[in-house]
């Protein structure tokens, strides 16, 4: 078997999955195999756009929702949980975008997540091989639903607001499992997400691990400043509150300034962080939406970069932080315990704010051990972490499944 044929399905926000996505396109492209991209209208391709890493794009329509936009366009706020088209006109989407598939002559399909059902319709309805690339099932841990009280908009609208969301994320679970359940070949993003399928599907994967592009990734040996980073979307599960309370234990004398970066943030979230950061004397600044040169500026002007999202199935942040020769302080949970390698690349501790604060302080007074970090990161992702492994440990899965 020498070049493939590959059509893929995706139906992704901004964030990370689409990110792995483009990474693992690239190496097919490269590769000198066929790559077709279909997607409903509602995909994010201004985002790591798949233009130059795939053979053709095919946008389908969504039949829109009239009451909905029009809610859209009235109120400046409307709650993220209240989506924007129909999940029903999705659903119909995604099954005209199958049998579009079915209908030519492609050799496997990969499918990626969907942002409204998590596991896309488009599985129940395709009749050719598929992978279905599980990033992550919908996420029930107790702590999601611990969001701070600034979360809450209207003390007398709780209850109804409550009963509403409870109601949508019932369905949304509903929907996720139905439509998993066509699916005949899962591949996940770590251990972690691996034992999370087999927990709310009853199924088995396969892991396959992501890479960073480590030509885009890299050390600039330029001057480093006195500020630590922390990379992801500004929502609650990513832990911010956490690294602010952790970074207040930092000896003022040596406290640097905190900077998040996110994809897109919550508008309450950020706030309350900056009112924490008053609160706790540190010195807070969160930016959204800046270009991937400018991402990796300050990976590499950071002191070090600080990871502690609540049980992230696995998490770009760590990778592209080695990759930049940066050494990094994460929490030891999830799939981020699969990536960093304690004491090697950096320090993977227990969620306890004290124990963040002394590994911060250990990599910002240490500079040899930080200057031995730097170099271990780099070679670690070089070793195993390019888009090259990545790409190779797909299309292995990829064979795997067209040769049952």
């Amino acid at each position: 078997m020498n070049q493939l044929k590959i059509a893929v399905f995706h139906n992704l926000p901004s964030g990370g999955a689409k990110r792995a996505l483009h990474g693992h396109l690239k190496f097919l492209k490269e590769n000198n195999h066929i790559v077709d991209v279909f997607i409903p209208e509602t995909a994010n391709e201004k985002f790591i756009p798949l233009k130059d890493v795939s053979n053709k794009i095919i946008e389908f329509s969504v039949k829109p929702s009239f009451i909905r936009t029009k809610i859209y366009s009235i109120f400046d706020y409307v709650p993220a949980i209240f989506k924007e088209v129909s999940i029903d006109n999705v659903i119909q989407t995604e099954k005209i975008i199958a049998e579009t598939i079915n209908d030519a002559d492609y050799d496997i399909v990969f499918v990626e997540q969907d942002q409204y059902t998590m596991s896309p319709a488009v599985l129940k309805y395709l009749k050719k091989p598929a992978v279905y690339y599980c990033q992550q099932p919908p996420r029930k841990e107790k702590i999601i639903d611990n969001i701070n009280e600034v979360k809450r908009k209207d003390r007398l609208l709780e209850p109804l607001i409550q009963q509403y969301i409870k109601r949508v994320s019932e369905k949304e679970i509903e929907r996720d499992f139905e439509f998993a359940k066509y699916a005949d070949n899962i591949l996940v993003n770590s251990y972690f997400s691996h034992e999370s399928v087999l927990r709310q599907y009853g199924k088995n994967s396969h892991v396959s691990y992501l890479g960073v592009d480590n030509t885009i990734f890299k050390p600039l040996n330029i001057e480093r400043k006195n500020f630590i980073l922390s990379v992801g979307t500004c929502i609650p599960t990513k832990g911010y509150d956490f690294v602010i309370h952790s970074l207040s234990l930092v000896p003022e004398n040596i406290r640097p300034k905190l900077l998040i970066v996110g994809n897109s943030s919550d508008e309450l979230w950020v706030k309350y962080l900056y009112d924490l950061a008053e609160e706790c004397d540190v010195d807070l600044d969160i930016l959204s939406l800046i270009s991937d040169d400018k991402l990796v500026k300050l990976y590499n002007e950071a002191k070090l970069v600080i990871y502690t999202p609540y049980l992230e199935p696995f998490g770009f942040v760590p990778l592209e932080s080695m990759a930049c020769g940066t050494p990094i302080v994460g929490v030891k949970e999830g799939g981020v315990k699969e990536t960093i390698v304690h004491n090697k690349t950096g320090l993977l501790v227990q969620r306890d704010p004290n124990e963040i604060a002394d590994a911060i302080v250990k990599l910002l007074t240490d500079d040899e051990l930080w200057e031995q970090f730097s170099i271990n990161s780099i070679a670690y992702i070089e070793a195993a972490w390019t888009l090259d492994s990545a790409g190779n440990r797909l299309l292995d899965n990829l064979k795997r499944v067209i040769n049952k």
